[in-house]
């Protein structure tokens, strides 16, 4: 009869094999995830912002006025936006206008910037008709695109002269301009 060993495991070498193989698979897997990562944050940033694109024209037709969506500190729009009623068109939130929604800060890395007819300052302002108007002229749309980037990930928003907005990829659409 053969003498068994009581004693069954793995030796230091096994286990130090094993724990180098998982250090490389980790190592060749944590890039992949940073990308989807970006990615996944540039998207929920993007649906964010088109929805308050969508809500000020909404709230702009269903009140009937003047419904604007600018940055919160008046300049960059990864700081954070709000939806307010823009009584006197002035583009700022004043005493006695009300605020409809807000968004505090997107994640730190993706920038925004505003391509607009009207540059002098970043905002959209929609008329009780549902379209998009500049403030050096009441005819004139506000029309254009807000371009949003996280590392190589890019979106765009990109508002026709109706004041329709829509959501796109540069590298995969064409026609995302």
């Amino acid at each position: 009869m053969a003498h068994r060993s009581l004693t069954a495991g793995y030796t230091l070498v096994e286990l130090m094999v094993v724990l180098a193989i998982f250090g490389i698979v980790l190592g060749l897997a944590v890039p992949g995830f940073q990308s989807l990562i970006r990615k996944q944050q540039l998207a929920t940033v993007t649906g964010e912002l088109f929805a308050a694109v969508t809500l000020t024209r909404a709230e702009a037709i269903r009140r009937s006025q003047r419904v604007d969506l600018v940055p919160t500190d008046g300049q960059d729009w990864a700081n954070g936006w709000m939806v307010f009623v823009d009584e006197n068109g002035n583009r700022r939130l004043d005493p006695g206008e009300k605020i409809i929604h807000a968004q505090s800060l997107v994640a730190r890395g993706i920038t925004i910037k505003s391509a607009m007819t009207d540059s002098a300052r970043p905002y959209i302002a929609y008329t009780g008709s549902g379209r998009t108007r500049t403030d050096a002229n009441g005819q004139t749309p506000q029309a254009g695109h807000l371009a949003l980037s996280f590392g190589d990930q890019q979106r765009r928003i990109v508002l026709n002269f109706l004041g329709r907005p829509r959501a796109c990829n540069p590298a995969t659409d064409a026609a995302c301009g």
